[in-house]
């Protein structure tokens, strides 16, 4: 027993020394960081480096940016999270259908933006959706609809993103949900139509309990992809209009990229890694809950 288990630990050692190395050691640095007020000046002298133990993090509950940047973090997964995952699963229940035809291709169709750039992709809805000659714009036209300015109006702008994240995204959950719609035997949808259950019926009770764990896994990966917004709202809108697309995420990049209050920026991470747990820890809790019942 005693051999095999320093056999375990001697397998599993490289890999554990770079986690810890690449990722132990970075996140106590910003946990060390976060207690202090390092910033530019820090940078090029470290004698004016200051311990303030939980001023950033109180900096941060009084400062009304930090609040809206939470709000708007919070609407972008309140809202796009449940949309995503009843996409992906629409999807996925499709392209399982016996009816559907050329499944490869429109596997291939639907997972081909989760691999192409999210930067590049960005750029284009922003001109898909520009006011004066976007493309969805002109289409509106055509049907007597008034030009919208998609990011231009605050509010416009986070619904546009939402709806970019979740066209951006939802290949990949489908991909998941399609694996765990093979995983169900085929007996169980027979047996539910031989006892006269409607395909909703059937939906509801063999499909939804059988993709549950699939579904919480699901649920997780989303909601921690969703609250770590920035890539879209920073090359679609820079945070505007009137910073209604503004993010924790996109705070702590212009804390510490652009400001260089690298403190600060480690205490807004850990802010938002706290939410993220908070939020994942209640997910589980949920879910083992209804397993429960």
């Amino acid at each position: 027993m005693m051999r095999a288990t320093t056999a375990g630990w001697i397998f599993a050692g490289p890999a554990l020394a770079v986690i810890g190395v690449f990722f132990g050691l970075p996140v106590l640095a910003a946990l060390a960081l976060s207690l202090t007020d390092f910033d530019i000046y820090s940078l090029s002298d470290i004698a004016n480096l200051r311990f303030v133990g939980l001023g950033n993090y109180l900096g941060l509950l009084q400062n009304p940016l930090f609040w809206k940047a939470l709000g708007n973090t919070l609407y972008f997964v309140v809202v796009g999270v449940p949309l995503s995952i009843a996409v992906s699963l629409a999807a996925a229940l499709l392209l399982h259908s016996k009816l559907a035809r050329f499944k490869p291709l429109f596997r291939t169709a639907y997972f081909a933006p989760v691999v192409t750039t999210v930067v590049a992709m960005a750029v284009i809805w922003r001109y898909l959706f520009h006011t004066g000659y976007g493309l969805v714009n002109w289409a509106l036209s055509w049907v007597g609809i008034d030009a919208v300015d998609w990011l231009g109006d605050p509010k416009w702008a986070m619904p546009t993103i939402i709806l970019f994240a979740v066209w951006k995204n939802f290949g990949y959950n489908m991909i998941i949900f399609l694996a765990g719609l093979q995983s169900i035997p085929e007996d169980l949808y027979e047996a539910a139509r031989i006892d006269g259950a409607s395909p909703l019926r059937q939906f509801r009770h063999v499909t939804l309990p059988l993709l549950g764990p699939v579904l919480l896994l699901v649920s997780i990966l989303t909601l921690s992809g969703y609250f770590q917004l920035f890539a879209e709202p920073y090359v679609m809108t820079q945070g505007g209009p009137l910073q209604s697309t503004v993010s924790v995420l996109y705070l702590m990049y212009d804390e510490g990229f652009k400001w260089w209050n690298l403190g600060n920026a480690s205490a807004v991470a850990f802010m938002l890694f706290a939410l993220m747990t908070a939020v994942t820890s209640g997910l589980f809790w949920f879910a083992r809950r209804k397993g429960a019942e």
